[in-house]
C-alpha cells in the first residue's frame, strides 16, 4: 500500500509537528486501539475498533480522538468505527505545512482511507470536521454524512475580514502557539475555554483539552488550520452534494450557532436538521449515549 512507504518531509519541519505519543499514552483514551500509519504526507495517528460497515470519525479544530471517547465503543457494536488525528493535532505528525486547508486535508483523508481499504459508510464530523466530511463527498466518497455542530458558516462583516488575517499573523509568529500554550494551558483557563463554548465537561474530559491546549505543535498546528480555512469553495459547491446529510445543532452551542445548520440544510439536497436541547458546542461529549442514538438511528442500525 501507499501508506508503507517512507515519509519524505520537507526540510523546513524541523521538528516532530504532533504531541509526544509516549508521554500521554498510558493514560489517553483508548490507547490501546491506537495505532500509526503512514500516508503521504502525514504519518496519523488512528483508532480503531469493532467489526462491521466503516463510521469514519472526523474531530474539529483544536480536537483529538478523544474527543469520541464515549460514542467509540458503542457504535463498535455494530461498526468498524475509525477514528483520526488531524495532521499536526493531537499524535497525528504533519508532513507539511502548506496542507491544513480543507481541501488538502479532505484529500489526505480520502487517500487515506484508500491506502488503508476503508470503505465508509458514514463519515461522522465534529464542527470542522463536518465541513470535512462535506468536501469528501465532493471529491467522490459515497457515504451519507452526520455533523456535530458543524462548522459551515463563514465570519459575517468585519469579523469575516480580520479574523482569517489575525490568524494568517498568529501562525506566522514562531512563538505564538508557546505564549498559548503557556498561557491557557491551566486548569481554570482551560475550563474557561470550554464553558464558552456552552459545553460543561467532567474533570476527566476537562482534563483531556488541558493536554491538547498546553502542547505547543498541536497548538501550532490548529493555528495554521484556522489561518489556511476557508469554506468559500465548499459552500459554493452545496447544492452538488447529494448525499445523505444529518445536522445536528445543539440549542446552547456559543461556538457555532445553530442556525448555520439551519442556513446550510436550505442549500444542501437531501440534508435534515436535528436540534437537541440543553447542550453546547461539545454536545457528543456531554452526552454520548443521546448522540450515538441519534447517529444509530440516522444509519438505521439502532436497536
Amino acid at each position: 500500500m501507499r501508506g508503507d512507504c517512507l515519509l519524505q518531509f520537507p526540510a523546513r519541519l524541523t521538528r516532530n509537528q504532533h504531541m509526544q505519543w509516549d508521554k500521554h499514552k498510558h493514560d489517553w483514551p483508548h490507547a490501546d486501539h491506537s495505532h500509526f500509519v503512514d500516508s503521504r504526507p502525514h504519518r496519523w495517528h488512528i483508532q480503531q475498533m469493532g467489526q462491521g460497515p466503516t463510521l469514519l470519525l472526523i474531530h474539529g479544530a483544536g480536537g483529538a480522538t478523544h474527543s469520541w471517547r464515549d460514542m467509540m465503543p458503542i457504535l463498535a457494536k455494530t461498526h468498524h468505527v475509525v477514528a483520526i488525528d488531524l495532521p499536526g493535532q493531537g499524535f497525528s505528525q504533519l508532513g507539511t505545512r502548506q496542507r491544513c486547508s480543507l481541501t488538502p486535508m479532505a484529500e489526505d483523508i480520502q487517500a487515506l482511507c484508500s491506502d488503508q481499504g476503508w470503505q465508509p459508510a458514514a463519515i461522522i464530523g465534529h464542527s470542522a470536521g463536518g465541513a470535512i466530511a462535506l468536501q469528501m463527498c465532493l471529491l467522490g466518497v459515497d457515504a451519507k454524512v452526520i455533523c456535530f455542530n458543524a462548522a459551515l458558516g463563514n465570519f459575517k462583516g468585519l469579523a469575516g475580514f480580520l479574523f482569517p488575517m489575525i490568524a494568517k499573523m498568529l501562525a506566522l509568529n514562531p512563538f505564538t502557539a508557546s505564549m498559548f500554550s503557556l498561557g491557557a494551558s491551566n486548569a481554570s483557563s482551560v475550563k474557561r475555554l470550554i464553558e464558552g463554548t456552552g459545553s460543561y465537561l467532567t474533570d476527566e474530559g476537562l482534563g483531556y483539552y488541558q493536554n491538547l491546549i498546553g502542547d505547543r505543535d498541536h497548538v501550532d498546528a490548529t493555528l495554521l488550520m484556522m489561518a489556511q480555512w476557508s469554506l468559500d469553495g465548499l459552500r459554493n459547491r452545496f447544492g452538488e452534494i447529494d448525499s445523505d446529510v444529518l445536522l445536528i445543532a445543539a440549542d446552547n452551542d456559543r461556538a457555532v450557532p445553530p442556525e448555520t445548520s439551519d442556513d446550510a440544510a436550505r442549500l444542501l439536497p437531501n440534508a435534515k436538521v436535528t436540534r437537541v436541547p440543553n447542550l453546547g458546542h461539545l454536545a457528543h461529549e456531554e452526552d454520548p449515549d443521546a448522540m450515538t442514538a441519534l447517529v444509530l438511528d440516522h444509519i438505521g442500525a439502532h436497536k
